[in-house]
């Protein structure tokens, strides 16, 4: 399927995007290739495949949360460089301009 300058030029000014004619032009081929590489996979029989949401399976990529050793109060302030002896305290900022 082929993409037209018309249809970037569309898509184009609806995302809020100024392209010159030679950036239209990639664009418009690589958008084209792109869609006809889509068109090819359609021809692809997946009957019998299941819905996957990813490639390779991700073994332990999502663990259970449990919780573990944590510092007391004091601990996690004992090497802080300013504390109000219950929080840290860090310089503030206030943005330029």
């Amino acid at each position: 399927m082929a993409v037209t300058r018309d249809e970037v030029a569309r898509v184009a000014g609806l995302a809020k995007l100024a392209l010159s004619d030679d950036e239209t032009e990639a664009l418009r081929q690589e958008l084209s290739r792109i869609l006809e590489y889509v068109e090819k996979l359609r021809e692809l029989d997946l009957a019998g495949v299941d819905p996957s949401s990813r490639a390779l399976a991700a073994e332990g990529a999502a663990r259970d949360d449990g919780v573990g050793a944590m510092l007391d109060r004091d601990e996690a302030l004992a090497n802080a460089p300013d504390t109000d002896g219950r929080h840290f305290r860090v310089p503030g900022f206030l943005p330029e301009g």
